[in-house]
């Protein structure tokens, strides 16, 4: 349900507290866990952010799909710049950071010309997070009116200058990944992490006939996912990242996926909106870095 003026609220999702936001032509779920967007839905369309229909929300564990915040590191920490390794002090590194399972406090909400802005901060110990012994700071601010402005922001308040890689895991939903094509990469590089972690250049747009996951470099600001099936392109803009992650599992490993029904791979497709590789950020002492998306919907060209 949308309301004319805009209403925000309090609700469960399962055991996680999350807040719901719902304007005249939009809704939209957050929870306080990682500050992840859960669902994203424009009044009579299908949903732009995708969720599983076996999703659950469990204290302390991820939730398959939405929009999961990645940082202060991406994928396996490993495949990271040795800089950025050598920051972490712990023994096994959790895939894809250290706030993503985290409480995180949303310390504003307004609303402003039927615009709707949150802010989530992930609360943390002066010293760092655990095994992560660096003092910066890291927010989330989500702006909904008529499109879904999305900033992750990180601040360093050290005294030595912190690496970092993050990503906004975007799961985006699709009417059949089969009919679908990503247009910006053309004549980008990208590593296919299925090949040896080999660097390819993208011949023409991306379309879907199996498994999918490669890294992305030096992308344009715009990307579009243009959707045959249900007749819309989704337009993804942002000015400080470079990279981009683009997944799907297809048949084989969706059967092994958590939260993951074995024919879901059709209805889903994700766009990672990341600074990794060598897209990484060095943050100095002092410094700030944002990394931004902002989300909306149009008529596929050629079609009302």
């Amino acid at each position: 349900m949308t309301h004319a003026t805009p209403r925000i609220s309090r609700e469960l999702f399962d055991e996680l507290t999350c807040w719901r936001v719902q304007t005249a032509d939009a809704d939209l779920l957050v929870a306080e866990q990682g500050a992840q967007i859960l669902s994203y839905q424009r009044a009579g369309e299908p949903p732009l952010i995708w969720l599983s229909e076996q999703a659950a929300g469990r204290a302390g564990q991820s939730v398959r799909g939405g929009v999961p915040v990645c940082w202060p590191w991406f994928g396996d920490l490993a495949r990271n710049p040795t800089a950025l390794l050598a920051q972490y002090r712990g023994e096994a590194a959790p895939f894809h950071g250290l706030v993503r399972n985290l409480t995180w406090e949303c310390r504003e909400q307004q609303v402003e010309n039927g615009e709707v802005r949150l802010l989530f901060v992930c609360p943390q110990p002066e010293e760092g997070l655990p095994d992560w012994p660096h003092a910066v700071d890291v927010a989330l601010e989500i702006r909904l009116g008529k499109r879904l402005h999305i900033e992750l922001r990180s601040h360093n308040r050290g005294q030595r200058p912190v690496w970092i890689s993050q990503a906004l895991h975007s799961y985006f939903a699709v009417s059949d990944i089969r009919n679908v094509a990503v247009q910006g990469v053309e004549g980008c590089r990208y590593i296919e992490t299925l090949d040896g972690w080999q660097e390819f250049q993208q011949e023409g747009a991306l379309k879907f006939a199996g498994e999918t996951d490669r890294i992305y470099l030096n992308l344009p600001p715009r990307l579009e996912l243009h959707d045959a099936g249900w007749q819309r392109t989704l337009c993804l803009e942002s000015r400080a990242a470079r990279t981009a992650v683009l997944w799907n599992p297809w048949i084989d490993k969706a059967r092994r996926l958590s939260q993951f029904a074995e024919d879901a791979w059709q209805r889903m497709l994700c766009i990672e909106t990341a600074n990794v590789w060598d897209d990484c950020v060095q943050l100095a002492p002092g410094a700030r870095h944002s990394l931004d998306l902002c989300l909306w919907s149009e008529a596929l060209a050629g079609t009302k």
